[in-house]
C-alpha cells in the first residue's frame, strides 16, 4: 500500500511542486490538501493519511496548533513538519506538540522523500545531534516557568534507573547507541535496551522526543549536561 500523504501549507504553488513530486513515487500518494491548520482539521478524517506534511506560519491556525491537536487523537497520523532556518522556533514548540521531525522547505527531493519514509516508519527524522543545536539556540528564549505537562514530566523521570538517566543524558547531548556504549562501557544492543525502557516509562515516541523532555525537565541544559 502506497504511503497516504496530506499537503498543509498555505501556499498553493509549494503544494502543487510537492504534489509532482510524492505522486511521481510508486510508493507514495497525495491523498488530501488544506490551506492552514483550521482546513487541514476538517478533512483529515476523510482523507486518513499516514504522513502529514506541515507548514508552520499559516493564517487562521498555524502549524504549532494544528500538530498539537492531531498527534492528540489516537491513531494520528505522524506529522512532519516543513520551515525555514529563521522559524526553527516554531519548530521546537511543534516537536513538543508531538511532530516527528522536521525539514527545511527547500530540502532536495529526494531527502523529502527520504523523510516521509521515515517518519511513515515511526523513526525520527531529525538526528538528535541537529535537535540539540536547535534547542541550543532556542531553550533560553522559552518562558522560564514550567507548566503542568513538564512538572508531571519530571516526576515520571523518577521513574528512571541511574543508568536510564545517565543513557538519556547521553542521547539528549546528540549520541548515537555505538557513540554512548562506547562511553559507558556497554554493548551496544544494552544500549538499545536502555533507550527502548526510556521510551516506554516516558510514554515517548522516538529520540527526538527524549531531546526534547531532557531540555523541558532540565535533565540537560543548552549549553551541556545539568
Amino acid at each position: 500500500m502506497p504511503i497516504r500523504v496530506m499537503l498543509v501549507d498555505d501556499q498553493a504553488l509549494l503544494r502543487t511542486g510537492f504534489r509532482m513530486v510524492l505522486d511521481a513515487q510508486p510508493d507514495m500518494e497525495v491523498v488530501a490538501e488544506a490551506g492552514d491548520g483550521e482546513e487541514a482539521l476538517r478533512v483529515l478524517a476523510g482523507a486518513r493519511p499516514d504522513v502529514v506534511l506541515m507548514d508552520v506560519r499559516m493564517p487562521r491556525m498555524d502549524g504549532v496548533e494544528a500538530t498539537r491537536r492531531i498527534c492528540a487523537e489516537p491513531g494520528a497520523p505522524k506529522v512532519l513538519i516543513l520551515t525555514t532556518f529563521d522559524l526553527d522556533e516554531y519548530a521546537f514548540s511543534a516537536l513538543r506538540a508531538g511532530a516527528g521531525g522536521f525539514m527545511l522547505k527547500d530540502v532536495p527531493p529526494g531527502d523529502l522523500l527520504a523523510a516521509i519514509r521515515a517518519v511513515h516508519s515511526g523513526d525520527a527524522v531529525v538526528a538528535p545531534s541537529t535537535t540539540r543545536r536547535l534547542l541550543d539556540r532556542f531553550a533560553p528564549m522559552l518562558p522560564g516557568a514550567p507548566d503542568e505537562r513538564s512538572q508531571a514530566r519530571e516526576l515520571e523521570l523518577a521513574r528512571l534507573t541511574a543508568r536510564e538517566r545517565e543513557v538519556m543524558v547521553l542521547v539528549a547531548q546528540g549520541l548515537s547507541n555505538g557513540e554512548i556504549a562506547a562511553r559507558l562501557v556497554l554493548s551496544e544492543a544494552t544500549v538499545k535496551t536502555h533507550v527502548g525502557r526510556i521510551l516506554t516509562k516516558l510514554g515517548l515516541r522516538d529520540r527526538v522526543q527524549v531531546v526534547v523532555l531532557a531540555y523541558e525537565t532540565g535533565l540537560v541544559r543548552a549549553g551541556g549536561a545539568d
